[in-house]
């Protein structure tokens, strides 16, 4: 837990919630070089912040998660997700989402990789027109954004809720 609150309140809070790592009283510069010591040991770092002065080290961590409701402008803008509640328990939410999130990522990329590979494949046989593979292109986009789309289907966001 990095805080710039003092050793007594942030040990108090760190054993309530069973961090077991602390570092209190520190400024935002010693915020982003405990962050730089982090990642060098950890490699990946997450970092949850509601305050303006910490948008340097959500910037650097591996991962930056502000506290929308209550989160200033700066760190929001800064951090790679923002929850819109101030409600640290969903933090174990965002683990489900992201996953479904990156295997869509991860079909679309596939997805537009075959169809190029075999068009080119086609064209190199000399089997495929220049209009063929345009239309198969702008096809492939069409069907990259609709699968992009899906979490927005309220079937899809129902499941991840619960």
């Amino acid at each position: 837990m990095l805080t710039g609150d003092n050793r007594v309140t942030a040990e108090a809070i760190a054993r309530e919630v069973g961090v077991d790592e602390v570092y209190a009283e520190l400024l935002p510069e010693d915020k982003v070089k405990k962050i730089d010591e982090l990642v060098g040991r950890y490699g990946v770092v997450a970092m949850v912040s509601d305050g303006v002065n910490d948008a340097p080290a959500l910037a650097r961590a591996s991962l930056g998660i502000a506290m929308g409701a209550i989160g200033s402008d700066a760190a929001i803008e800064t951090a790679d997700i923002a929850l819109m509640t101030d409600d640290i328990s969903r933090l174990p939410w965002l683990v489900h989402p992201a996953k479904r999130t990156l295997a869509i990522i991860r079909q679309n990329i596939a997805f537009s990789l075959g169809v190029k590979a075999i068009f080119m494949a086609l064209t190199f046989a000399g089997l495929a027109t220049l209009w063929g593979t345009i239309a198969a292109d702008v096809g492939a986009s069409l069907l990259v954004i609709a699968n992009a789309l899906r979490p927005l289907h309220p079937a899809y966001v129902r499941l991840s809720v619960t």
